[in-house]
């Protein structure tokens, strides 16, 4: 399948989805898991079909005809495929009549999967009797996605069905706007995330996983780099935790549909490290909400620091304000998932550009963790490449196998925000190619095996020494260290820093009529 062909399927059948909405009456955000379980079973239905035969002829060939041992679900887990009751087969869904109840018919499938299979007990959607308010009018629209969700071929290469689940994903976070972005996070950046820390073997923790979307790129980087491309769960084990059920639920599919299995925990990471996380892992990623204040404007409290004082995660202290709440969370997951790593363990995620240079008792853990030799790498990440966002973020790295080299007291620094292909006015994206180029410079830095010498190169990368980011007051912004080469703004560039100063705009007026309120309030108590 080429390229071409493929965006086009993928456009297809996202033309049927939206179909589905605007005759519904429902909301993108009611129809979102029911359309990724139907994906899901199409899936399901075309691998073990693939299999079933096969398994069928091992049995008969294994024991004489009187003593054939019937099939069982385990031997097609063993095989890495979901078992696939009768019922719940897309042609037997398929060849159900119009006037069957077709909601009912796929909840009572998805019963029998999960029954079938436990790892995915309480995870698909079973409520496919209300995917339209007009009463009658179900059945006729679910047959309608059943047949367009037919059009998948069964002989489809690759990981073309992981590649429809994850273009569903980032549509419906494109869809939903910042909710979205709660749960999806940019396959081109989660692509390099992996490409830089190279989980290659070894135990991966992603304590904010969302919608699985770090654990699935591992897997691909161990495929590409492993011979025994069916064995990764061989090399690799996945452990994330997540606080909302519907993500847990969405990451889940996910590991399944492109055939992978981890334990993933529905808890409060704040307050819960439900895998005992302190130098247990091999490799951490993540994308962790930003910006999550101890209290919300209503001052209520969202992470409570009595709750959390004395957790051995936060082992470099709190970012405690003057008032004795939590001034900002970037620095509680930073440490939580340093404290997760163990002696040669490396780290990436995604963070606020503000986390670089963030003052007071954030500035003082940002020191230790300088000090220390943690920091490896800081790229700065252009605007528009989240699907929900014009702002730019920064992306960190920490490395424990850099203690005791040349790297110890040294950070490399990468401007990549000149580095993109534009998707269109407002969307940015890496290609492949350019991943490459960003995480080669990475490889060159730690001079590894077949990489040409590293250099510095004006406006794209400089390594900065540890004395020179003490002069810098441990500031980790990159422009303080790479020098930027000026360029003439184009359009797209104009436009997304309008729209960036627009939101900044929108929020600082909001927060001034807030004030003004406020003193108004004020004076009428004076009065």
């Amino acid at each position: 399948m080429t390229n071409n062909v493929r965006k086009q399927l993928h456009e297809r059948l996202w033309a049927a989805a939206e179909q589905l909405r605007a005759n519904s009456g429902l909301k993108l955000n009611e129809i979102s898991e029911p359309i990724l379980g139907l994906i899901f079973l199409k899936f399901a239905d075309v691998r073990f079909k693939k299999i079933q035969a096969g398994i069928v002829a091992d049995r008969k060939g294994a024991y004489s005809t009187s003593r054939v041992r019937p099939v069982s679900p385990d031997d097609y887990k063993s095989n890495g495929v979901l078992f696939l009751p009768e019922i719940a087969s897309y042609s037997y869904l398929m060849s159900l009549p119009e006037s069957k109840n077709i909601g009912k018919a796929i909840n009572e499938a998805m019963k029998e999967i999960e029954a079938k299979n436990t790892d995915l007990a309480g995870v698909l959607p079973q409520d496919y009797t209300s995917l339209h308010k007009i009463p009658g009018e179900n059945s006729k629209i679910l047959i309608t996605l059943l047949k367009n969700f037919n059009q998948i071929p069964d002989d489809i290469e690759g990981d073309a069905f992981g590649e429809i689940y994850e273009y569903f994903l980032g549509e419906f976070a494109r869809s939903e706007g910042a909710k979205g972005g709660e749960f999806f996070t940019p396959q081109s950046i989660v692509k390099l995330l992996v490409e830089i820390i190279e989980p290659y073997q070894g135990k991966i923790f992603d304590p904010a996983c969302g919608s699985g979307g770090m654990f699935v790129q591992s897997a691909n980087f161990v495929k590409s780099h492993s011979e025994k491309k069916s064995q990764v769960m061989n090399e690799v084990a996945l452990y994330g935790q997540e606080k909302g059920t519907r993500n847990i639920r969405t990451a889940k599919m996910n590991l399944a549909i492109h055939g992978l299995s981890g334990k993933i925990a529905e808890v409060n990471s704040f307050y819960t490290d439900t895998f005992n996380s302190v130098g247990k892992f091999d490799f951490v990623l993540a994308n962790p909400p930003f910006n999550v204040k101890g209290k919300d404007k209503n001052k209520q409290t969202i992470i409570d620091p009595v709750k959390i004082k004395g957790d051995p995660r936060y082992y470099l202290g709190l970012p405690i304000t003057g008032s004795g709440d939590i001034s900002n969370a970037n620095y509680l997951w930073m440490q939580m998932f340093a404290s997760a790593l163990n002696n040669k363990g490396r780290a990436g995620f995604v963070m606020a550009n503000s986390a670089s240079d963030a003052g007071n008792a954030e500035k003082e853990i940002r020191k230790k963790m300088i000090e220390a030799g943690m920091v490896d790498v800081i790229i700065s990440v252009g605007t528009n490449m989240f699907m929900n966002a014009t702002l730019s973020c920064t992306l960190w790295f920490f490395d424990k196998r850099k203690m005791g080299t040349d790297r110890k007291n040294k950070v490399l620094f990468i401007n990549a925000q000149g580095i993109f292909t534009e998707i269109d006015r407002a969307h940015s994206d890496w290609t492949d190619e350019q991943i490459q180029e960003i995480s080669g410079i990475v490889r060159r830095y730690r001079e590894e095996k077949g990489e040409e010498k590293y250099k510095d190169i004006k406006g794209r990368c400089r390594v900065a020494t540890l004395e020179e980011i003490r002069a810098n007051d441990y500031s980790l912004n990159p422009g303080r260290y790479v020098e930027i080469v000026e360029k003439e703004m184009s359009d797209v560039d104009f436009d997304a820093r309008m729209k960036e100063l627009m939101g900044e705009f929108t929020n600082l007026t909001g927060e001034a009529h807030k004030l003004e309120k406020e003193i108004q309030e004020d004076w009428k108590n004076i009065i």
